[in-house]
């Protein structure tokens, strides 16, 4: 073969290349069409309500039928690291485009929330929103004052809880194309910033005042690896949380969690006082109950759970130990130490029990002991009113002549009497002084 024939057949070769390209690039970039959108509107701690609320949307879009694009409307200030990664695993292997919309106006997306944000491809922001602080926290540490916090030298857990953190949001920026340097600074700085902001840094893709505006810019928008999102006057449906997911997220508030333990002391206290009520037994076991089950929950510090215990035998036995108030001083100290040290675990913010809140229940609580203890001190000095103590006090008549000794009718009974005041005549009217055993002591009506 010569070399022009070779030269021609490199030719040829070469322009089928040139010619497949354009055919190639004729093609455009894979493309998403969305004519169905799922909402799921999420506002509150990141707890495992929170994040079997929001994989069952992922689930819903990913199964037969579901939307084209999930959106979640998020407002949060932080929760569980374990609920959160949760939430992330699902919208990674979603098979759908799952976007993130950071609304309403004022809303936020914090610690956890900026996790969740990061591993969207599609991340809108309403205006006068914010996300950030995404350091973790140990849940609970100890207030050197309100809203303050006691300045001390890093565990090594907690070095190690950053330092999986730091790495964790780096993979997920990475895969979304976020900004990785931003997204370090959160979790190690906790820097936070605005919408407009979040924008400007690559953060989040646009601000849009209203699912409207997030959808229309949106359109023509690439989401990752599911291309561009192809939208127009899609059909939107709202997901809701079901009754039991509401309930769940709401007693899992460790406020929320802290009252109810409250309120089953208190129930327990009254029935314990006087048994038999059994409403105030009843309501008391159930709180207890729906306490403990929120605290196994929010992984808590059993040494806090130990001490709040502790607090409520010491108020009990106010109620049966006239301590003047020591045992009282004692149950509200535990309960604070055990209500500060309550939750010791790492987490992504949002989590703790306030101090207005701590402070306000034991105030609570030592007014129910302390009215508790009143009724039953008062029930020991009220004087008998049945049987023989009660004839203390009581008139009667001598059937007898007393010289000391003789009988007396008194309350309409015959009774062996001794005079304390000299001779008393047959017929006489006495006052019944004293009485021992079976036998009272009278004197002379003058």
């Amino acid at each position: 073969m010569g070399k022009k024939t070779i030269f021609a057949l490199f030719m040829l070769v070469f322009a089928g290349v040139l010619a497949a390209r354009p055919a190639e690039e004729s093609a455009g970039p894979k493309t998403q069409e969305v004519k169905t959108v799922l909402v799921a509107p999420y506002s509150g701690v990141i707890t495992p309500a929170a994040a079997e609320f929001i994989t069952q949307a992922i689930d819903k879009v990913n199964g037969p039928g579901g939307a084209d694009l999930l959106v979640i409307a998020l407002d949060t200030p932080g929760g569980l690291d374990s609920s959160m990664r949760v939430i992330i695993q699902a919208m990674l292997a979603s098979k759908k485009p799952v976007g993130v919309y950071v609304s309403p106006q004022g809303a936020r997306a914090a610690s956890a929330g900026v996790f969740i944000s990061m591993a969207s491809p599609l991340v809108g922001m309403a205006p006068g929103t914010n996300i950030g602080a995404a350091h973790p926290v140990m849940m609970g540490a100890v207030p050197k004052g309100l809203g303050e916090k006691v300045e001390k030298k890093k565990e090594p857990m907690e070095e190690k809880v950053l330092n999986d953190a730091s790495a964790y949001i780096k993979s997920i920026a990475e895969k979304t194309g976020r900004n990785v340097e931003w997204a370090m600074k959160a979790v190690t700085k906790s820097d936070s910033i605005s919408a407009l902001e979040a924008v400007k840094v690559g953060v989040a893709d646009f601000v849009a005042a209203d699912l409207n505006e997030f959808l229309a810019k949106a359109d023509g928008r690439k989401a990752g690896d599911f291309g561009r999102l192809r939208i127009s006057k899609p059909a939107v449906e709202y997901a809701g949380m079901t009754r039991r997911q509401k309930f769940l997220a709401t007693i899992t508030d460790p406020n929320i969690a802290m009252i109810l333990m409250s309120i089953g002391a208190a129930g327990l206290f009254i029935e314990l006082y006087n048994p038999g009520l059994i409403l105030p037994g009843v309501v008391g076991a159930v709180s207890l109950v729906m306490a403990f089950y929120s605290f196994q929950t929010l992984s808590v510090n059993f040494a806090g759970i130990a001490l709040i215990i502790l607090g409520f035998v010491f108020f009990i036995a106010e109620i049966k130990v006239i301590s003047y108030g020591l045992l009282t001083l004692a149950g509200a100290l535990s309960i604070l130490l055990g209500g500060l040290m309550l939750f010791n675990q790492p987490s992504m913010g949002g989590l703790a029990i306030s101090m207005s809140m701590l402070i306000s229940t034991i105030v609570g609580l030592i007014a129910v002991v302390a009215g508790v203890a009143y009724l039953a001190l008062r029930a020991q000095l009220r004087q008998v009113v049945t049987g023989i103590e009660s004839l203390k006090g009581k008139k009667g008549l001598a059937k007898t002549a007393l010289n000391p000794n003789g009988t007396v009718l008194v309350e309409g009974e015959l009774w062996q009497a001794e005079s304390v005041s000299g001779d008393i005549p047959d017929g006489a009217q006495i006052d019944v002084t004293a009485v021992e055993g079976f036998k009272v002591r009278v004197r002379a009506v003058k």
